[in-house]
């Protein structure tokens, strides 16, 4: 009798309907279908992605307003927990105009350099650009799809989110690495983590913050208590990140001080891509004017000119290379083009030459990563008449080593890793060369000049200084128009010649020695993540679209 009573107790009262009958407990409301969503509602969804992808433009390296990087993701997260029954296609199509906006945006000078190269009208440029951006975009489309399905099994946002970046900076190849943690080169204690884990551990820091301001807004806005787990993780690991770059620049800085140096003089001539290619002699004797300006003022080591500094072919096996110097006495590397006969063709190589003072060779190197439509066609060799269509593309062959070239002083031997062009952007590629040739010092040859007065030049400048980051290696960068720069160990700029500039510049450069955990493992947090990914989206059992609100 007890226990039915209680029975009775614990069922809902029913309310009572006019009639004098009972009305059914109302339901808990579910989300709406993605299919009744208004389209006004659905247009605004699109609009949000489109102000995400914005915001991640202007937190990347070019416009640097780093605070950007910190909350361009707040939209992802709203538009998701507001659509919980979207299609896996309505997903895709809010994650591809986040990230189709964001690096039209931030890599629109690629019209510039295809319309120089290729010859193409511009609209022709900017279907091909669009090409690029729609594919670097789909980074972005498999961020929110990946999200979604953490999103999906349980996970909280930021325990979702964070996997799901780091997952796609992993896996998606893009042709510029775009990392979240870009954007913040100017700020050297923050990048420090770069020598544990790369700019994805920076990265994973920087998408924690978007997670937690997202969690404990969505909170407020219902009236719920705030979380406390997650806004402290997210503080905790910017606090860590200060800290320990707080202490490691001081370390840094200390090993400096003791290290021995050598003097290293930089040339930018400014002249323009196709002026050098015009008159050759007259950009060969600038270099030479301006690097016997620098010998009259100071004793130095090494000179370093930028990539295709010296515009004729060299033939392959040359060992003297007296007539490149001129009267310049100093040690110089330099870009050249290198030229090997074959028994079908002629190889060209795009190479740094390292000579001594008196012209001989040293040693060289040949740049591995090419820059498509600048050095070579995409199925150029399969399809040769696109050289025909294309005639201002180059044929260049790709290098086979990453050995370091050797510079004798009166101190010692200095190791130098050459990296030409973009391959200073390249960490994966640097650490490499790292790893191989154990190097004192990181030099950088390039040549901007195609890309014009962009942003470009400077987004070069902001990639490379995590190579000097991630290895606490100098880092000497000579370029033909801009930007030529001088990075300490920690990435701090300590000198450089802006874009369109002409000038030379000399600078004391230490020599480092010694490895970094990123050295040994790389990037140790993307892979991680992707075990974490795999788990949270594909190997635990989904809930109910509703708990995605």
């Amino acid at each position: 009798m007890g226990s039915k009573r209680k029975q009775q107790r614990a069922r809902p009262r029913a309310k009572e309907s006019e009639g004098g009958g009972a009305a059914p407990v109302a339901a808990t409301p579910s989300p709406p279908d993605a299919d009744t969503l208004s389209k006004g509602r659905r247009r605004a969804h699109l609009a949000l992605a489109a102000l995400g992808g914005a915001m991640q433009c202007l937190g990347f390296a070019g416009f640097s307003w780093w605070p950007f990087a910190f909350v361009c993701f707040l939209p992802m997260f709203y538009v998701i927990d507001a659509e919980p029954r979207a299609s896996h296609r309505r997903v895709l199509a809010l994650g591809f105009v986040h990230g189709f906006v964001g690096y039209t945006g931030g890599y629109y000078w690629l019209v510039e350099m295809l319309e120089v190269f290729s010859g193409f009208p511009r609209w022709a440029c900017w279907a091909m650009a669009s090409v690029f951006f729609a594919y670097h975009g789909a980074q972005q489309m498999l961020i929110y799809w990946l999200y979604r399905r953490a999103r999906q099994g349980g996970f909280r946002v930021t325990t979702a989110a964070v996997p799901a970046l780091l997952t796609m900076e992993l896996l998606h190849p893009v042709l510029f690495p775009s990392y979240l943690a870009t954007g913040f080169h100017d700020l050297p204690v923050f990048i420090q983590t770069a020598d544990l884990g790369g700019p994805m551990l920076i990265s994973a820091v920087v998408m924690a913050v978007n997670g937690a301001l997202y969690e404990v807004a969505r909170a407020a806005w219902r009236r719920e208590r705030l979380p406390r787990l997650v806004p402290a993780l997210a503080i905790g690991g910017v606090a860590a990140t200060l800290l320990y770059g707080v202490w490691r620049i001081h370390e840094v800085d200390a090993r400096v001080a003791e290290a021995r140096t050598i003097s290293v003089g930089v040339v930018q001539v400014n002249m323009g891509i196709f002026s050098k290619r015009d008159d050759p002699f007259e950009g060969h004797q600038r270099h030479v004017e301006q690097s016997l300006r620098l010998e009259a003022e100071h004793e130095m080591d090494l000179l370093v000119w930028p990539e295709s500094a010296y515009t004729f072919f060299l033939p392959d096996g040359m060992r003297d290379l007296r007539r490149v110097l001129g009267p310049v006495h100093t040690p110089l590397l330099f870009g050249g083009l290198r030229r090997r006969e074959g028994p079908d063709r002629t190889y060209a190589y795009n190479t740094a030459y390292l000579t001594s003072g008196e012209g001989e060779v040293l040693g060289l190197y040949d740049k591995t990563y090419l820059l498509m439509f600048g050095e070579y066609l995409p199925f150029g060799e399969t399809f040769p008449i696109l050289y025909d269509w294309s005639p201002h593309s180059g044929r260049f062959t790709p290098g086979t080593h990453v050995r370091p070239l050797v510079l004798p002083t009166d101190h010692g031997d200095v190791r130098m890793s050459a990296l030409v062009c973009y391959e200073d952007v390249l960490p994966g590629f640097t650490r490499q060369a790292v790893r191989e040739g154990d190097p004192h010092l990181l030099v950088n040859i390039t040549n901007d000049a195609w890309f014009g007065d962009t942003h470009e030049p400077w987004i070069h400048l902001a990639l490379a200084k995590f190579r000097a980051v991630e290895h606490h290696r100098a880092l000497v960068r000579s370029t033909n128009s801009g930007v030529s720069a001088f990075v300490d160990p920690v990435g701090r700029v300590t000198g450089q010649i802006g874009v369109f500039e002409r000038g030379e510049m000399v600078r004391s450069v230490p020599l480092l020695e010694g490895t970094t955990l990123y050295a040994h493992v790389g990037d140790w947090p993307g892979f991680a993540a992707l075990v974490a990914m795999a788990w949270m989206a594909f190997g635990r059992r989904r809930r109910d679209h509703r708990d995605l609100a």
